[in-house]
């Protein structure tokens, strides 16, 4: 069974920076759509495996949540006025979206 890795990592700063390059490397004739695809699928992959397996920090936050919505087993959440705490420090902001999705890969229980 195929494990099914998220795109929304490709809307983050990283990700249209590399679409972006895909892009022109596609319009110069150096690379095929079919690469480039496969390229965004790779990104996809790493990010997923980067973020569980390297980071460690901890975050604890408080705000209001304005809304949220569950779909295709996605949880999307928007709070409003969120405190951050880190280890040594504190960052607010306005609003934050926050994407949540299923950590499990297919077929683990």
């Amino acid at each position: 069974m195929a494990t099914q890795y998220y795109e929304h990592y490709r809307q983050s700063t990283l990700g249209n920076t590399l679409t972006e390059a895909l892009d022109e490397l596609i319009e110069a004739g150096h690379l095929t759509p079919q690469l480039a695809m496969r390229v965004l699928t790779q990104f996809d992959k790493s990010m997923a495996d980067a973020l569980s397996n390297s980071v460690r920090s901890r975050v604890a936050f408080k705000g209001h949540l304005h809304t949220y919505n569950f779909c295709d087993d996605v949880w999307t959440f928007t709070v409003e006025h969120p405190v951050f705490r880190f280890d040594h420090e504190t960052v607010t902001t306005k609003k934050i979206k926050i994407v949540a999705c299923n950590g499990r890969k297919p077929g683990e229980a």
